[in-house]
């Protein structure tokens, strides 16, 4: 396990959990599996289901060491924002969900961070999860200014064209599990609004370190998107020093990638 999830009560403001690094190095292996375009090794890891040692091209783990990487004078934010939702995406498997979008390999992506669907026992689509991942030193500005005008935006419909392309794309990956599941009927029901959540994760200091804290952090999410409290998932990640801790880490990943088995 590389990572702890501990649930924290936001009674009728939000659900979610806070997120600790158990183990670092294997951590890094992932997110070093990850760069390098091993996402499904990674998953079969994630999900139990284990999985052999997989060799990886010269070239892969070349655009891998630069995507951690920063040139002169670059500034760290799209690197460590692409290392965090990298870390969302590891902790979006802790209730063993299949139906997660594969994580992305450009620093400045402008789509959704990430996506997750989520199916009754009978394979039917009950929600789809939208991702929100920031990794900043002002985690309150970040959400009031840039997370919840993003949310009105999908409330109001805007991105649905998008947001129903990704979700079809996701859908498909799902039709061995459920070979009756019909994709478009599934696209048309998830386009109403309460069956979309939204996800935010975003790391926090000490400032925000207990519940209480926690929760004013996250104050209107239920104003911005209303409906249920399942809506609305709130996610924190502890980081005392966030920049020097990434770029620590993202050193870490790098001398993993480095040292995968070629393929030779």
């Amino acid at each position: 396990m590389t990572l702890t999830l501990q649930r924290v009560e936001a009674p009728d403001l939000c659900e979610g959990s806070e997120w600790t690094v158990v183990d670092q190095d294997v951590l890094a292996e992932q997110i070093a599996r990850i760069a390098v375009g091993q996402y499904r090794h990674v998953a079969r890891i994630l999900l139990g289901a284990g999985a052999s040692a997989a060799n990886v091209i010269q070239a892969a783990k070349k655009d891998a060491v630069a995507l951690l990487s920063l040139k002169p004078e670059e500034k760290p934010w799209h690197r460590d924002g692409w290392v965090f939702q990298a870390i969302s995406w590891i902790a979006a498997h802790s209730d063993g969900s299949v139906a997660i979008r594969a994580p992305h390999l450009i620093k400045a992506h402008k789509g959704f961070d990430g996506l997750k669907l989520e199916f009754s026992d009978t394979g039917a689509v009950t929600a789809v999860v939208v991702f929100e991942d920031k990794a900043t030193d002002n985690p309150r500005d970040t959400i009031r200014d840039d997370v919840w005008p993003g949310i009105v935006r999908l409330e109001q419909g805007e991105r649905s064209n998008e947001l129903s392309q990704e979700v079809s794309a996701l859908l498909e990956t799902q039709l061995k599990s459920f070979p009756d599941l019909d994709v478009d009927a599934a696209v048309q029901e998830i386009a109403w609004k309460e069956a979309r959540r939204y996800r935010v994760a975003i790391t926090v200091d000490k400032s925000h370190a207990n519940a209480k804290l926690r929760m004013a952090l996250f104050k209107d999410f239920d104003s911005h998107a209303p409906g249920d409290t399942s809506r609305r998932l709130a996610e924190t990640m502890h980081v005392s020093d966030l920049r020097p801790w990434m770029q620590a880490f993202a050193n870490l990943v790098i001398t993993k990638i480095n040292g995968l088995p070629d393929n030779v």
